[in-house]
């Protein structure tokens, strides 16, 4: 049997929605994807090897929709989803065996917030030049903030949610406009749950005694 014995059915189209043809690929991808989103509001682990799984349902996906830089994304997501793995079970240092939620320092941020604009315009000039995209800017503008949301998930900085909005609020239109009007949905649901996600982990911050102790400290030092 060869690879395209495997991947060709899951191209073909299961259901109609919308006059549009929703094949398996976009199906596993939607519950994948959302179990795997799920899973980070919950800071559970199983989050990575779902979302791996999510990955590789998107490249098809997306490579078959024209959505080439989201495509070739997928693969680096599964990179920084190894990595991700392992800073969630051995990044918090001695005698914390869980990676804990924190901030984003002020360097480490500015450093990010600079590799994602240059990001995006290299990107958007590639995808000119090299591809027929039709939405060069917008498909590299998601992929350069879908990848530096990623990384802050992996290090369980908090604004990685706020990364994680914004690209939805861009994602959704976008696969809308490309006919992919499950996967829209989907990320719709993803703007909610990364809206929890935000609450969640925001409240596990202040609830951190090592972030709260120097806090109060300060507080009753001004007292």
């Amino acid at each position: 049997m060869s690879l395209a014995d495997v991947l060709d059915p899951l191209q073909e189209p299961l259901f109609t929605w919308l006059d549009t043809p929703v094949s398996w690929t976009e199906v596993l991808g939607f519950g994948s994807g959302a179990l795997c989103v799920w899973l980070v509001v919950r800071q559970h682990l199983a989050n990575w090897p779902v979302g791996i799984a999510n990955n590789l349902f998107f490249v098809l996906l997306f490579a078959q929709s024209g959505l080439y830089a989201d495509a070739g994304l997928q693969i680096v997501f599964i990179a920084l989803a190894a990595y991700g793995w392992w800073t969630w079970t051995h990044g918090g240092g001695p005698g914390a065996p869980v990676l804990p939620v924190r901030g984003t320092p002020r360097t480490e941020g500015a450093w990010l917030l600079a590799a994602g604009v240059v990001g995006t315009l290299a990107l958007t000039l590639l995808l000119s030049r090299a591809t027929d995209s039709t939405v060069p800017f917008w498909d590299a503008l998601t992929t350069a903030l879908s990848l530096m949301a990623t990384y802050g998930q992996s290090r369980k900085r908090v604004e990685s949610w706020w990364l994680w909005i914004a690209a939805d609020l861009v994602y959704i239109p976008l696969y809308a406009h490309k006919g992919l009007y499950l996967t829209s949905l989907l990320y719709v649901g993803f703007l909610a749950l990364c809206a929890a996600g935000l609450r969640s982990w925001r409240r596990d911050l202040a609830a951190d005694p090592e972030v709260a102790g120097p806090t109060a400290g300060r507080a009753e030092a001004a007292a």
